[in-house]
């Protein structure tokens, strides 16, 4: 029996007995198809608002044409060339940007909690962020890859976070597998361990690029988008959503335990790999591009689980919309805030998300998958 018939074997019992919670989940819902019908109208007017807002405001009318003008190679006057390139070189790759990876960031999250059962998990949990930033640092201060360019450091966080998923799997793997209680332990102990690694690069190598660059990469931002590295990110990001959501029913299984799962028919073992490298796979290429972004993927997945249900293939579907919205607002606080320099993303992230994940905590009836 595969893993989606096991969830429809689980369903089509429940429903012998009653009308069950996992009936009910299974369930088109029509609060997740007006959520996600104003999450997309929202997000395509915020990426609008945003790429117009900075220290040269542009209307959103004028913005719109801008944009426009790009995709369709219409005419602009020429003395509107220089806000054309603000909009289209610079800010437009950045905010697209912003809404990749927080759509992806909060679709890992969702995968990774129900992959260790954890609710405290994120995206960063097994050690990948840790690994990216030691593989960015060793290249900034080695200046190896140079034959890649401005994206030496990208392939090198890359890497890194790649080197750092293998080394956790193959340390976690045991004769019974992998199984949730290792995998997280052994992602928390080599993420101190590669966190240490890199204050020795840095230690022994007392270099300002070096140090800027281990903050970059542990803080995260946006400020190195470029049209050139969009698509690999947007691809493999898209990619790893689509492959997670048709995963929604397993993951559905999985958070009832291994036990459970194997007896309805699910491999736990290879069910456990292939999202392991799935998920590590869209982390890297995430944090290869923006370094390290708290809270996302650990706090949007319970907000959207409070709205949709508790449905992987509702929450799959409505998460990453709600995160990249979410995104684009917080880098332009970003980078606008104390302009011209520009705040660390983590630092708005972790200011919005400590409250909001204390206040879940309050509320009643939402247990974080326990008692």
């Amino acid at each position: 029996m595969t893993s989606s018939t096991a969830v429809d074997h689980v369903a089509n019992s429940d429903a012998s007995a009653g009308d069950t919670s996992a009936e009910v989940a299974a369930r088109p819902s029509p609060r997740t198809g007006n959520a996600v019908a104003a999450l997309l109208a929202l997000l395509v007017i915020s990426i609008v608002v945003v790429i117009g807002l900075g220290p040269v405001v542009i209307p959103p009318d004028e913005t719109a044409r801008y944009l426009w003008a790009a995709l369709t190679g219409g005419r602009i006057d020429a003395d509107e060339v220089t806000t054309y390139q603000i909009i289209w070189q610079i800010r437009t790759p950045r905010v697209l940007l912003a809404a990749i990876v927080g759509a992806g960031l909060s679709a890992v999250g969702v995968a990774i909690q129900s992959l260790v059962r954890n609710a405290l998990a994120d995206p960063y949990v097994l050690g990948v962020s840790s690994g990216a930033s030691v593989g960015a640092v060793a290249v900034t201060v080695a200046g190896g890859l140079s034959a890649l360019g401005i994206y030496a450091i990208s392939a090198g966080a890359f890497l890194g976070a790649m080197a750092a998923a293998a080394l956790v799997y193959l340390v976690a793997y045991s004769r019974a597998g992998v199984t949730p209680l290792r995998l997280v332990l052994t992602g928390v102990v080599m993420s101190f361990g590669f966190q240490a690694l890199m204050a020795v690069i840095i230690y022994f190598t007392p270099d300002s690029e070096a140090t800027a660059t281990m903050l970059f990469w542990s803080m995260g931002s946006f400020g190195a988008a470029t049209w050139g590295g969009l698509p690999v990110v947007a691809a493999v990001v898209l990619v790893g959503v689509v492959v997670l959501h048709w995963h929604g029913r397993t993951l559905d299984v999985l958070t009832f335990g291994d036990e459970a799962s194997t007896s309805l028919g699910v491999d736990t073992i290879g069910v456990r790999r292939r999202l392991f490298v799935i998920t590590s796979l869209v982390t890297g290429a995430m944090v290869a591009v923006s370094g390290a972004v708290a809270f996302v993927g650990l706090v949007v997945p319970h907000v959207v689980r409070i709205v949709v249900g508790a449905s992987h293939h509702r929450v799959l579907v409505v998460a990453p919309l709600a995160s990249a919205v979410f995104m684009v607002w917080v880098d332009l606080i970003s980078r606008t805030l104390v302009a011209p320099r520009e705040l660390p993303l983590g630092v708005i992230t972790a200011l919005v998300g400590v409250p909001v994940f204390l206040a879940l905590m309050r509320r009643r009836g939402y247990l974080f998958g326990g008692r």
